[in-house]
């Protein structure tokens, strides 16, 4: 088994029990507790879990996978105000995707006076509260992660890549500036990655609290984003950076 791999399923016991052990890892793995520990170092490197005495634990504030329901309290004045704010770059007869993060969910209940809106999407949540809108919803189908409502895996991917589409509207868990965008898991941040292949304009929502953190998994480079959505002025680096890169923010 190569590194990446052996370090991607550490962080997979790590989400679930949030503690591993050097000596639990060494023989499920089949591997040196040396081997482990350089793995746990590199983790750590990367932001990802602190090291302890005999293993590691998680820093769940950047890799924890947060529920749904836990992810739609966190900040709602935030996420309401940016919805309110990226209303108006969306227009009557667009053509949508949209993954299935809880901005994102904001920001529909603001568009259902716009006129002709085609919705791509793999929220299950999303398909739920407008099945009586105006919306021409299209559900992408796919493997359910309960834990997020969100439908990922291959059956989800095709049909992504059988549309085009005006705009993808994407949240993260994570920004930095080097790194990119970012996710807790991997299957919504493949979604996630080709809905942006599918767009002409993607419009990044990401409240202020995502700016400088690390999550486990690499969804797109910055560059990739054209609109970033957020409820604060980012700090001058970040302002630089995006004017740099021709990204227009808007707070």
């Amino acid at each position: 088994m190569l590194g990446i791999e052996r370090r991607r399923k550490i962080m997979e016991k790590l989400n679930e029990h949030k503690k591993v052990y050097v000596q639990d890892l060494s023989q499920l793995f089949d591997v040196t507790d040396e081997t482990i520990r350089r793995d746990l170092e590199k983790l750590e490197q990367q932001n990802l879990v602190k090291r302890c005495y005999g293993g590691a634990v998680i820093n769940d504030h950047t890799s924890q996978d947060i529920s749904f329901f836990k992810r739609i309290g966190i900040n709602s004045v935030g996420k309401n105000y940016i919805a309110k704010k990226a209303e108006f770059l969306i227009n009557d007869g667009d053509t949508l995707m949209v993954d299935a993060s809880t901005t994102c969910l904001a920001l529909l209940h603001h568009l259902k006076h716009k006129k002709n809106l085609t919705i791509i999407t793999n929220s299950i949540r999303v398909i739920n509260e407008f099945v009586n809108s105006d919306f021409n919803i299209i559900s992408t189908g796919g493997n359910l992660r309960s834990h997020s409502y969100a439908l990922t895996g291959a059956v989800a991917c095709d049909t992504i890549q059988k549309y085009f589409v005006d705009t993808v509207i994407i949240g993260c868990k994570a920004l930095d500036i080097k790194k990119g965008l970012m996710e807790s898991n991997e299957p919504e941040s493949i979604i996630k990655r080709q809905m942006i292949e599918q767009a002409q304009k993607c419009i990044l929502l990401a409240d202020s609290s995502k700016f400088d953190k690390i999550a486990f998994t690499r969804t797109c480079d910055l560059s990739q984003v054209d609109y970033i959505v957020t409820d604060k002025e980012p700090n001058p680096e970040w302002l630089e950076f995006i004017k740099s890169n021709d990204i227009k923010i808007i707070y």
